[in-house]
């Protein structure tokens, strides 16, 4: 029986190749006829293929000119593999090539290369970065903050003043004078920096508490010596009674102080050294105390001290004056309200503007000066953020005359160059007629400017990184580091290229993971002794992920939205994770390649054939009214993309 079976198809099998070639001449015999019917070929060819055809040949031609010739003579294979593509793009009417694409949006020129296109970025000095794409022309008030935002001090002179002024405030309620000698270092200190009070270290940390450097006084430990005191080399965040952070440009002086006092305190033979303070003969104190005493002491020279009045006897030292302010404030009066909300006190904001204003001509050369308070709709002294950005205090109005508080609380309407003291984040939409997302608040206080604008307002918030200009001085002029480092990492991964599971060997990395730490840490020391604001190696800072959280916008200066229209979309790069961005965009057969544990992969979803087939089960149960058995594929926009638009504005 066996042997009659394959007789029989060893037989047939040539008859039935005869009959399929047969069957394919006749085929394409019927499809030149009807394209010599409709006038009209491509190539020679079935014009079915004009929707699919000309994009594969654009591909080929970028790919490779031999190519494009095979493909040219084959396109019936095309027509016959794909004509269930062709027919899908016959029905959503999907354009053939970038340039044809892009024309329904915009007006580009026709011969655009949309493959060949490189994405247009400003300078790097003067771009505006983004984490949350923001609509300009949506934006109805833009609202200051004074101090290092409008008005910058100048590094590290403004620094080294505050330092100082600290040091003799600490040594005139009893401090050693020896103190005096220190001399500010703006190499050492970054911001965001953590305090510990107990033990009196530096800590920079990533966003979830790990250790990335520790220092105790001017001594940077190392791993042994930081586990010793921090399991894990991890500590609790949420503990603010231990561990302050230093997140403004005006702790820069305090960072560098803390570390001064405790590593005199520490390596000074009159005082014994303990794990959580130290000693003079019977008098003991705590790094818990010293930090008490630091932070009253800088909250003196602020207040009550001489800071602000040094500052004003010479603004030319201490702040950066920039024709370009009033040249792009002058700019958002035409299109938008602007508004100032600082904590100074309105004699200080008067000097400081003033100054930063003081040109003899107006935003141009050629025309009038303008006073500082014209460029305003709204000014408010006094804030004390962040508490404005919840319940606030008392709004009133200030005599601009002798710089003292008018009697009572001012209830009236806004008027112009009127200055007022106090109030609160929903003062200030009242007054504006704006709300939420209308406003977008600038600063450079990650906690008192962007996090609280943010949280209970939802305004847009725009942080100043000084820093930033540094970061990227960095970042473009030590590019040869950063190459060295890809380097290594791929000689590593060489060395595993052709081990797997079943693999016995073990390859030597050690000399490899010694140099990848060498070269990682001579880029970190490339920013500073702390290293980078943002990282330390492959790894984000606290600061970095609040920056990343909070901050919509954010620049080196805000005078960087002068190189950018009012009508601008600032649109968010894609956040790629490790298995986006480290994957290339190729295609990979999934049944060989993937474990069938891995049971959770979907291929491409024909909703068009789902729906008919739904519909024929909904059918077969209630030809009435079926209900709905199943979800249905949304027909219009409605995920959120990140686009900054909102719902009813989409409507049509």
């Amino acid at each position: 029986m066996w042997a009659r079976r394959q007789h029989a198809r060893t037989t047939w099998l040539p008859t039935a190749n005869k009959l399929r070639q047969k069957k394919t001449r006749r085929r394409r015999r019927r499809g030149r006829r009807r394209g010599r019917r409709r006038g009209r070929t491509i190539h020679g060819k079935n014009p079915r293929a004009s929707l699919l055809f000309p994009c594969c040949v654009n591909v080929v031609r970028a790919a490779a000119p031999l190519l494009q010739e095979q493909l040219q003579s084959c396109s019936f294979f095309f027509l016959s593999r794909f004509s269930k593509a062709i027919s899908f793009q016959q029905r959503f009417k999907m354009t053939t090539s970038w340039s044809d694409r892009l024309q329904n949006y915009a007006d580009l020129p026709a011969n655009m290369d949309g493959v060949a296109m490189k994405k247009y970025r400003r300078e790097a000095h003067h771009r505006v970065f983004v984490n949350r794409s923001l609509a300009m022309e949506k934006i109805k008030c833009f609202g200051f903050d004074m101090d290092y935002t409008l008005a910058v001090y100048k590094s590290p002179e403004y620094e080294s003043l505050g330092f100082d002024l600290t040091v003799e405030r600490l040594v005139s309620i009893g401090y050693p004078q020896e103190l005096l000698n220190f001399v500010y270092d703006p190499s050492f200190p970054t911001r965001g920096l953590v305090f510990d009070t107990v033990y009196g270290n530096l800590l920079k940390v990533d966003a979830y508490g790990n250790i990335l450097v520790c220092v105790h006084g001017f001594n940077f430990l190392r791993g042994p010596d930081i586990r010793d005191k921090y399991a894990n080399k991890f500590i609790q965040r949420g503990d603010t009674d231990r561990f302050y952070i230093l997140n403004t440009l005006f702790n820069l002086p305090e960072t560098y102080l803390f570390a001064c006092l405790v590593d005199f305190f520490t390596n000074c033979s009159r005082y014994s050294s303990c794990e959580t303070g130290f000693k003079d003969g019977d008098l003991f104190m705590s790094y818990k105390s010293m930090f008490q005493d630091v932070r009253d002491a800088v909250d003196w020279v602020h207040f009550m001290g001489s800071l602000k009045e040094k500052t004003v006897e010479n603004l030319e030292k201490y702040v950066v004056k920039d024709p370009k302010l009033p040249l792009l404030l002058s700019r958002m009066n035409e299109v938008t309200k602007v508004f100032l909300v600082t904590n100074s006190d309105y004699k200080y904001t008067e000097k400081i503007m003033t100054y930063l204003f003081g040109f003899p001509h107006g935003p141009k050369p050629g025309t009038s000066h303008r006073p500082w308070k014209s460029y305003f709709d709204l000014i408010l002294v006094d804030a004390k953020k962040p508490v404005f950005f919840g319940e606030g205090t008392v709004l009133r109005q200030v005599d601009t005359t002798t710089g003292q508080l008018k009697i009572g609380t001012y209830t009236g309407p806004l008027h112009h160059g009127i200055v007022y003291s106090g109030g609160s984040s929903d003062i200030v939409c009242d007054l504006l007629g704006a709300k939420g997302k209308d406003i977008i608040y600038i600063g450079d206080h990650i906690f008192g400017d962007i996090l609280k604008s943010k949280k209970r307002q939802g305004w847009r918030t725009f942080l100043v990184i000084p820093e930033l200009a540094q970061e990227l001085h960095v970042w473009t002029d030590k590019s040869s580091i950063f190459e060295e480092l890809q380097s290594l990492e791929c000689f590593l991964a060489e060395l595993y290229k052709h081990l797997d599971s079943s693999s016995n060997e073990q390859p030597d990395i050690s000399s490899l993971q010694r140099q990848i730490k060498k070269v990682t840490h001579d880029m970190d020391m490339c920013y500073g002794m702390m290293g980078s604001l943002f990282r330390s190696g492959s790894r984000q800072t606290l600061f970095a992920s609040q920056v990343m959280r909070y901050a919509d916008l954010y620049a080196a200066s805000f005078i960087n939205l002068l190189y950018y229209p009012f009508s601008y979309l600032f649109r968010a790069a894609h956040v790629l994770m490790p298995h986006e961005s480290t994957v290339d965009h190729a295609h990979i057969t999934i049944i060989d390649t993937e474990s069938p544990l891995a049971t959770r992969n979907r291929h491409d979803v024909d909703f068009k054939e789902m729906e008919c087939k739904r519909h024929q089960l909904t059918r077969s149960i209630s030809e009435i009214q079926p209900p709905l058995f199943f979800p249905q594929p949304p027909q219009e926009i409605t995920h959120c993309h990140d686009e900054d638009d909102d719902e009813e504005e989409e409507e049509e």
